[in-house]
């Protein structure tokens, strides 16, 4: 039986935007980085899906210490002699629940390389960060969780709308496909680490992680500090008020906040 559509763009939002972010996070969380310094594998998440090209839909990471290449929407196989390490649903649905929290028999992957214990844990504990950070209904009381929520909800909104986007989402695709050259924002005072953007132009778009250097964004949605974002991210604020108490600037017309603020919400409500 074939997947819902709906099914579907869950599972690329999880596959091509929340799990690149455990780049982000092991560089970012100290003791985390450190795990992975001698770690030389690759890691897979996967699951099966009969009318998928390969059998299956999956993201795989190229690990060699520091270094992270990221393969979004990419299935790899086991190569002789190099560490292979996947997490494998046995379907779509399965895949999906797991990632918002509903864990039991029926939503368990099969689990490869577990022989290599070192390798198998790091994965496992980079992974349990990943789904407690963006599993929290309250934001962190440390600066430094506080900034890497706020980066890793930026870097999965812009993916994200670019993956749907990509796969012919009905109202992003039609947005895009109207739209010149143009660059939408997301950014802190203060804070240059974090921000991201999505470049749109006739049906086309590309996610970016950072600043967009090579132009003056025709949008961005800045906010005052992180407290301020995540009130937003985590939709504990009101968007209307946030902007007239100075918590969120609209720098362009508001039209095009109210916009965004929509998608922002539909890659929101798929990924929890």
């Amino acid at each position: 039986m074939s997947n819902t559509q709906e099914a579907l763009y869950t599972n690329k939002i999880f596959l091509c935007g929340a799990l690149p972010l455990l780049k982000t996070i092991v560089a970012d969380v100290p003791s985390l980085k450190k795990s992975f310094e001698k770690v030389h594998c690759i890691y897979q998440v996967s699951c099966l899906d009969p009318d998928a090209p390969e059998g299956k839909w999956a993201t795989h990471f190229m690990v060699n210490g520091d270094e992270w290449l990221v393969h979004a929407n990419k299935v790899a196989y086991r190569v002789k002699k190099q560490k292979f390490v996947e997490l494998e649903f046995k379907s779509v649905e399965a895949m999906n629940a797991f990632f918002k929290g509903k864990i039991g028999p029926a939503t368990l992957p099969k689990m490869r390389g577990v022989n290599y214990i070192k390798e198998f844990g790091v994965f496992m504990a980079a992974l349990l960060k990943m789904a407690n950070l963006l599993g929290l209904e309250a934001p962190p009381e440390k600066e430094e969780d506080k900034r890497l929520l706020v980066k890793c909800y930026f870097y999965l909104l812009s993916a994200g709308i670019s993956t749907l986007n990509k796969m012919g989402h009905p109202e992003i695709h039609d947005w895009t496909s109207k739209s010149p050259d143009r660059v939408y924002a997301w950014k802190v005072d203060g804070e240059d680490s974090v921000s991201a953007y999505i470049r749109i132009k006739a049906g086309k778009s590309k996610a970016g992680r950072g600043e967009y250097k090579r132009a003056l964004p025709f949008f961005t949605m800045r906010f005052n500090n992180l407290d301020s974002a995540l009130g937003i991210l985590m939709s504990i604020d009101d968007m209307i008020e946030s902007v007239q108490q100075g918590k969120l600037i609209m720098d362009g017309a508001p039209e095009f906040g109210a916009q965004i603020g929509g998608y922002m919400m539909e890659i929101g409500a798929m990924a929890k």
